[in-house]
């Protein structure tokens, strides 16, 4: 009996080396991943991945959809609000039509920060329709020149359109009390 507690004993001591030494190499798999990412980032050379360290290929890029698509063809994707003082509040409407093959729709739209809201054609568009975004941009708290867009997503390929508008935000005076106080 003394020997088969004896292997009993063996057998649980090497299966718990062997799930230790698993989480080693699954923690040192994890490891290298980050190092190789990290240099990645810094614009080092990674060093040679062996295939135990390798990281996991990105995800494919979207294939096109087969079939006819909308196409969304715009007189303009780009606006100049000009020179407008801090505070205003302005907004410019982009107008396309849909010279695809298919109707059109506009599943959302974003801009690139809160300052930027947008409006769009909420109806599909039929082919040879036209439709509209639209881009209400508040000024306040945004001085000087600024570079703003929307991001269109839609049935389209490729499936996002980015609009692009510019201002130079003249700043607000200042109402600062500083100085000698005048009586």
């Amino acid at each position: 009996m003394t020997k088969n507690v004896l292997k009993s004993f063996v057998f649980f001591s090497l299966l718990i080396l062997l799930a230790t030494a698993c989480k080693d190499r699954d923690a040192e798999k994890k490891i290298a991943q980050l190092e190789s990412r990290l240099a990645e980032l810094e614009g080092k050379k990674t060093p040679e991945l062996t295939s135990a360290t390798a990281t996991p290929a990105a995800p494919a890029p979207e294939a096109k959809p087969e079939g006819p698509t909308p196409v969304m063809e715009f007189s303009t994707m780009e606006h100049d609000f000009g020179t407008i003082n801090e505070g205003e509040v302005v907004e410019h409407t982009y107008s396309f039509k849909n010279t695809g093959e298919a109707p059109l729709i506009i599943q959302n739209a974003q801009g690139s920060c809160g300052c930027t809201v947008p409006d769009w054609s909420k109806d599909p568009i039929p082919v040879g329709g036209t439709g509209f975004v639209k881009a209400k941009f508040d000024s306040n708290g945004k001085p000087n020149v600024q570079n703003k867009t929307v991001t269109v997503t839609a049935n389209t390929w490729p499936k996002q359109t980015v609009l692009r508008f510019k201002a130079m935000v003249l700043p607000k005076a200042s109402t600062s009390t500083e100085g000698p106080v005048k009586k």
